[in-house]
């Protein structure tokens, strides 16, 4: 194993036996843009960061193994439910494990938001990550502007507000929402 990728195993063991949890979510002032990717899903899918230009995104980074992603799945879960039918968008990146573990982990969670698969970790080093989980709240405009390390309750309202706000407005004359990307192929 290289040093590198010993570095950030040993900062995701740190979350994980922590448990690291704070307040809702850590606002990211630069608003870097999102580093891009392109990522097989569960469902035989390629998922390209790209494709959700002009929508709200969670970009969550997860493993089975991990007791804080466990706990805070259901919430997950919940959260994409009502997420969804404001055009939120979720997308879950499964970290190092095998497609199959994976497979079986979305199964017993009931997960129907789309779970990625990061194998080799190459995706969440890109974007920075320090822990499981790490979770990334991507603008309309591609820019990180939220952060979080450790659990959340991603069901409460104060996150779902701090999500909304970032929701393109209506234009006000046409009450139209500010014309943006939706992901290509997609029916939803």
């Amino acid at each position: 194993m290289n040093a590198g990728r010993r570095r950030l195993l040993g900062a995701l063991a740190w979350v994980v036996v922590t448990g690291a949890v704070a307040g809702p979510l850590t606002p990211v002032h630069h608003r870097p843009q999102a580093p891009d990717f392109e990522l097989q899903g569960i469902d035989d899918e390629t998922y390209r960061l790209r494709d959700y230009r002009g929508k709200v995104v969670v970009v969550n980074f997860w493993a089975t193994w991990c007791p804080p992603c466990r706990k805070e799945m259901p919430s997950m879960r919940r959260a994409w439910e009502r997420w969804r039918k404001h055009g939120i968008e979720l997308l879950a990146v499964n970290v190092g494990e095998s497609d199959d573990e994976v497979f079986a982990f979305a199964a017993e969670y009931d997960l129907k938001f789309p779970v990625l698969l990061d194998p080799s970790g190459r995706v969440v080093r890109q974007w920075g990550a320090i822990g499981l989980p790490s979770t990334f709240v991507v603008s309309p405009e591609g820019r990180v502007v939220y952060k979080a390390t450790g659990a959340r309750e991603w069901d409460s309202e104060e996150i779902f507000t701090l999500l909304r706000e970032l929701l393109p407005k209506e234009n006000t004359k046409t009450g139209r929402r500010a014309r943006g990307f939706s992901r290509v192929g997609s029916s939803g």
